[in-house]
């Protein structure tokens, strides 16, 4: 592909020869002549016009360098880099067919190019959609249909009742569309009696899953992932869980059931949240912080840290008090001293 044509697509303005060719993506490190690098300031510039690569990806700080490479001038060099990777093919690359050790039932309806792996199972009347590729031993069951241009890495199960868009990554090991945690206690017995898991589980395009994530199924109605929401691995999502867009949920947080998640929420690793809690648009929680059930937590782009959760300023300022709360219980003075340490004369 020539820089022009990489250009034209991630919105770039070029400098320099437009008819390089370029073939691949690497580190400033380790380039080699073919492939794009790129910089998000002018500390590394020299560094990246040095390195072997082909061409460069650079803000406006390098607008007017003198370079022999091209440069890619753009607002957000990384943004721009990864789309320019997404358009040179980066990563794994797979010849279109099914595997004859792969089970796949004559009703099944497969799209254009779709590659399955050996030992897959696939359901009767399932549908996968063009280019998307399944990995090996998968379990993609009855009636799913999975959009086009996914990855399923290997391991994953996909119970009935899921339904997946484009674009969609699940990483190796993952589990959807599970029941959910649901049991109903019995008074008389003290048994814990399940109660049904039948609800669906919608996952939109351009979301990625985490590896060993694990996402139920809605018990009547619907688990809902939103679109563009990224997942981390050894993630878990209960029942009826309502999980907006473009969220980020970082690796060990855990979500009851109900819980409802709106847009662009951040939200770090091993956060605990109670049933029935609200995260409001936007809202930020620290990692290892804990929600307590039917909360409701607001503030676009405030950050929320501890158990149970507060704004950032508020928790900072009760850990300040508890320290010279212990302070003052063990003898100390705020300053850290001793009450009965004397002055040296």
């Amino acid at each position: 592909m020539l820089v022009k044509d990489i250009a034209k697509a991630i919105g770039a303005r070029i400098i320099g020869d437009e008819g390089v060719e370029v073939r691949g993506i690497a580190s400033i490190v380790s380039a080699v002549d073919g492939d794009v690098v790129f910089v998000e300031g002018e500390k590394f510039l020299s560094d990246a016009l040095r390195s072997r690569a082909a061409v460069v990806v650079a803000g406006t700080f390098a607008e007017k360098t003198e370079s022999s490479k091209p440069l890619l001038i753009v607002p957000h060099p990384k943004l721009a880099f990864a789309r320019a990777a997404a358009l040179l093919g980066a990563g794994e690359t797979r010849a279109p067919g099914i595997d004859p050790r792969a089970v796949v039932p004559p009703s099944v309806v497969l799209g254009d190019s779709v590659t399955i792996d050996p030992w897959t199972l696939v359901g009767d009347k399932a549908r996968i959609g063009d280019r998307t590729w399944i990995g090996a031993n998968c379990v993609i069951s009855r009636g799913l249909e999975i959009g086009k241009d996914c990855k399923i890495y290997p391991n994953v199960t996909i119970y009935p009742g899921t339904r997946i868009g484009n674009r969609v990554i699940v990483h190796a090991g993952a589990v959807l569309g599970s029941d959910g945690f649901g049991y109903v206690r019995d008074p008389e017995t003290g048994r814990h009696e399940k109660f049904p898991q039948i609800g669906k589980l919608e996952i939109e395009d351009d979301v990625e899953v985490g590896a060993n994530t694990t996402i139920d199924r809605g018990a009547l109605e619907v688990t809902r992932i939103g679109r563009g929401t990224k997942i981390d691995n050894l993630v878990h999502i209960g029942h009826n869980c309502l999980v907006g867009e473009n969220v980020l949920i970082a690796a060990q947080a855990g979500f009851s059931g109900s819980i409802t998640i709106e847009n662009n929420v951040v939200i770090g690793g091993q956060v605990g949240v109670g049933e029935h809690a609200r995260i409001q648009e936007g809202v930020m929680l620290g990692g290892q912080a804990g929600v307590l059930p039917k909360k409701v937590l607001r503030g676009k782009g405030v950050p929320f840290w501890g158990t149970p959760a507060k704004p950032l300023r508020e928790y900072l300022r009760s850990l300040a008090a508890l320290a010279r709360l212990g302070h003052k219980e063990n003898g100390y003075t705020e300053n850290g001293h001793k009450k009965d340490d004397k002055k040296e004369n």
